[in-house]
């Protein structure tokens, strides 16, 4: 699985002109699963993202995870971070999982940070969503389950 995470002092998903989820200070953490991931890396890469110290401590310092002050996230499903832009002006997307096997992925990613005690928020998957964020910092992260090309 691929993450980009963004500390965010809030972030919010529409769908159709109606807003389906939003949180206030936390991460917004944008996933794709990849061609042969499964349930563990979906966990790893959870609890990869939960012990992620991007959030300052008192004295200024990048040093707290998400739970330590208390923020949420919100998941949104996004199969453009399997882009392979090696070649020509189109990016190519085959080395994203097929749709059944993302959107499983991505809820068990999502429903993972639960059980590790932070609140979550979701997108939708597969809908043409509009996510917006007030990025914090910035800080913008990218995290992948495996080395790849």
């Amino acid at each position: 699985m691929r993450a980009l995470i963004q500390r965010v002092s809030e972030a919010s998903v529409t769908v159709d002109g109606n807003r389906i989820s939003e949180i206030g200070q936390g991460l917004l953490i944008l996933c794709c699963a990849m061609q042969g991931d499964d349930e563990k890396v979906a966990e790893k890469l959870a609890e990869r993202v939960s012990k992620l110290r991007i959030f300052k401590d008192e004295a200024g310092k990048m040093n707290r995870a998400v739970g330590d002050i208390g923020g949420a996230c919100l998941v949104v499903s996004q199969f453009t971070l399997a882009a392979d832009t090696s070649r020509g002006n189109r990016p190519g997307f085959s080395a994203a999982a097929p749709p059944e096997d993302g959107d499983r992925l991505y809820q068990h990613f999502a429903r993972h940070l639960e059980s590790l005690g932070l609140p979550v928020q979701t997108g939708e998957f597969g809908a043409d969503m509009k996510v917006a964020l007030l990025n914090d910092g910035p800080v913008t992260i990218w995290m992948d389950s495996a080395d790849r090309p």
